[in-house]
């Protein structure tokens, strides 16, 4: 399918023109598309032609490096998600209702240091998803790094929240993008595929069925955000992928709504992980009954804001490690016996759990590679300390001005066991999801210590160096994560 580059201020002058101002933040079913001259430069995105066939989705490389974090934001009865990936390339999909004009999104985007969206995604054109567009496109660029591109199913709405998302692309000059099924994002390695909708739209047009459908695949795992699709919509993609549509997570459509995530559809999609994202008082009773059914029918642990508060999925390839800001259950029919947790809760993120992605290969701490297990077999309580690699210190304040001096920031390791640890592979990270990857070949003997400094240096037996230009460890909080080289979470230290 055909993706269409066009100057920002020429598309803008356009969709003004289709949409008009309805003085209203009321969405309605549009009439209208977007419809642009095609350009030749490519440099951002890769293109198909209309004459391509649809590529079934793809896993990327089976032992990629670093890790994927996919954060499901609490932003009530709405949808926003951060991707970040395992080179720090950001995407957002979607930013919330319009009420909260981006204000939950950008609080989570400053605790995290996300200083720049390199990839800003509208699922579909309802107030509910693109609330705090404009708000995110304004301060990134004016007080960050920039918005990369932004990129459109095509379909309008008369909303003023559209009009203003609209008006900030164009005040700011930024690339905007009409995508469609066949196109790809060029997420630095991360296979991020568009799935829907198809150039030729569904349902008549209607908003929900034509959301921008997101497959992101990383190592043996994958994820699946299918914006407010519908029936029409999970249709399409059946038909169009079949058994190619298996994913890891699925994010379910529409909120939890009765009219999405269908029999056939999870069916098709065999989730390991389901996540809602939807107000626990929600107006409109999402999620609905029959959905958390049919995810209890499959055994799916579900994951929902409205309980779980933010979910944040991290995964190496061959493990997921899921956080939470809140515990509650995850059996579906039993989602509803968990407390609420507002939107605008600070609460930190803490790991919950751990998932092996099924079929993966994952290596046990000395043991041999086996094959994983089924997502409820291999869901279990991580430990906090793995009995050989600990924590001896943690220099989170570096003396003087803490970005000229990142190397008197640092966190101590110690090998506490009988036998030499080897460490190749082995992650660090923080909760902003920093990660650091130690060294192939780096080992740690018996009683040994060594000191991770966040500057700059020259790697030795005893001084690793992460390489940041910015500090990592909060001085007023944070938490030590390591995880194996199989993803599984073996060392959790916080501090105050």
């Amino acid at each position: 399918m055909a993706r269409r580059r066009f100057f920002a201020v020429f598309l803008v002058a356009v969709l003004l023109a289709l949409a008009g101002c309805s003085g209203t933040t009321t969405d309605a079913t549009p009439e209208t598309t977007i419809d642009a001259t095609t350009l030749t430069d490519t440099s951002t995105a890769t293109t198909t032609t209309s004459t391509t066939p649809i590529e079934t989705p793809t896993t990327s490389p089976t032992s990629p490096n670093g890790t994927l974090s996919v954060h499901y934001l609490n932003v009530g009865q709405g949808s926003a998600t951060l991707i970040v990936g395992p080179t720090g390339e950001t995407m957002l999909v979607d930013s919330g209702d319009w009420r909260d004009d981006g204000e939950i999104v950008l609080d989570y985007l400053h605790r995290h240091d996300i200083d720049r969206i390199d990839y800003l995604l509208t699922s579909h054109a309802d107030a509910d998803h693109i609330g705090g567009h404009a708000a995110v496109i304004e301060y990134f660029e004016t007080e960050g790094e920039g918005v990369g591109a932004v990129y459109d199913p095509g379909i309008t709405s008369t909303s003023q929240t559209y009009d203003r998302y609209l008006d900030a692309i164009e005040t700011h000059d930024v690339t905007l993008y009409e995508t469609r099924a066949g196109d790809t994002i060029p997420f630095e390695d991360v296979d991020a595929q568009v799935l829907a909708p198809p150039k030729e739209f569904l349902a008549n047009g209607d908003r929900n069925e034509n959301s921008l459908v997101v497959r992101l695949g990383f190592g043996q795992s994958s994820f699946l955000l299918p914006g407010d699709g519908e029936t029409s919509s999970e249709e399409y993609l059946r038909s169009e992928y079949s058994s190619a549509l298996n994913v890891t997570v699925l994010a379910t459509g529409h909120h939890g709504s009765a009219s999405s995530t269908g029999e056939a559809f999870l069916d098709t999609t065999a989730p390991q992980i389901a996540v809602i994202s939807s107000a626990y008082d929600s107006q409109y009773g999402h999620p609905d009954e029959a959905v958390l059914q049919r995810l209890a029918d499959r055994s799916i642990p579900t994951y929902w804001t409205g309980v779980h508060g933010t979910i944040r999925v991290t995964t190496n390839g061959t493990a997921l490690t899921i956080s939470t800001q809140s515990e509650a259950p995850t059996a579906p029919l039993a989602l509803r016996d968990g407390s609420a947790i507002i939107p605008e809760s600070d609460e930190p993120l803490q790991v919950r759990t751990t998932v092996a992605v099924t079929g993966a290969m994952a290596i046990p701490d000395g043991g041999t590679p086996t094959a994983t297990a089924t997502a409820t077999e291999a869901t279990t309580e991580l430990p906090t300390e793995s009995g050989e690699l600990a924590i001896a210190e943690i220099h989170e304040d570096a003396q003087g001005t803490e970005r000229e001096n990142l190397n008197d920031e640092y966190v101590v390791f110690e090998n506490t066991g009988g036998e030499a640890l080897d460490l190749s592979g082995w992650t660090v990270e923080d909760e902003a999801d920093h990660t650091y990857t130690f060294p192939d070949g780096f080992s740690l003997d018996p009683g040994a210590e060594v000191t991770l400094h966040t500057g700059s240096g020259s790697d030795t037996a005893t001084d690793l160096y992460w390489n940041s230009e910015n500090p990592i460890w909060n001085n007023g909080g944070d938490t030590v994560f390591v995880h194996d080289d199989s993803g599984e979470l073996v060392l959790e230290e916080a501090y105050n």
